[in-house]
């Protein structure tokens, strides 16, 4: 895996990877999916990046989802971006969580089986934090992103803490999220996670993405 940060002295600048647009074999059907891989990827290390609450506006080109999987991007990952079910051209309806994050394995599975032995970087922005979150605990993640987790909307206390490094994103503007409950949640969880709250971030991180991409970089060699 190539050392998190942007174009250090001495590298060409990055160049954005093409998309490929891809169907994945699903549990209730095909869900559509964009994978990127960037030059001179090594095989080494691939990421599922899982999107925003689809009954409100969520799909695989929200702009944190897809800031979030440039970030990994930059630092040498494969990133698939995916639907969930009954999502653009993904089959299915929404599930209130549970099919999604079947889902969210089917993709996982995709990613470990077209790159063997690649280890596997799970992120989610909201409801797709719910979902990453899940994941995590049934796959052999080395390392996940919750952004902006919806904390009091979705029981997160059903679900084991992931044992891999857990980095937790969160702005203290958030007007869906409160960063307080974020912040009790998180406290409250063994391991804990590493929390990163960016002052003056709303939820959907207006203007502040680049920050977004930071905290993702910084943390990427944990684990």
């Amino acid at each position: 895996m190539s050392t998190p940060g942007r174009d250090p002295a001495g590298r060409a600048p990055f160049r954005p990877p093409a998309a490929e647009k891809l169907v994945i074999a699903g549990p209730v059907g095909p869900l559509e999916a964009v994978c990127e891989v960037p030059d001179g990827y090594d095989g080494r290390d691939c990421a599922v990046v899982c999107h925003p609450h689809p009954l409100y506006g969520g799909t695989l080109q929200n702009k944190v989802v897809h800031s979030t999987a440039r970030a990994l991007q930059e630092c040498g990952l494969a990133t698939l971006r995916f639907n969930f079910r009954g999502v653009g051209a993904s089959a299915g309806s929404f599930d209130d969580g549970r099919g999604e994050t079947q889902d969210a394995l089917a993709v996982c599975d995709y990613a470990l089986g077209r790159w063997p032995g690649a280890r596997l970087t799970l992120a989610g922005f909201s409801f797709g934090a719910f979902v990453a979150y899940q994941a995590a605990a049934l796959r052999a993640a080395v390392r996940l992103y919750t952004i902006a987790p919806p904390v009091g909307r979705f029981d997160f206390a059903e679900h084991p803490a992931p044992r891999v490094p857990w980095i937790v994103i969160q702005g203290d503007r958030d007007e869906l999220v409160d960063p307080a409950q974020v912040l009790a949640w998180a406290g409250r969880a063994a391991p804990p996670p590493t929390i990163v709250m960016l002052e003056g971030a709303e939820h959907f991180f207006h203007g502040r993405l680049n920050e977004l991409k930071d905290a993702v970089q910084s943390h990427l060699g944990d684990g």
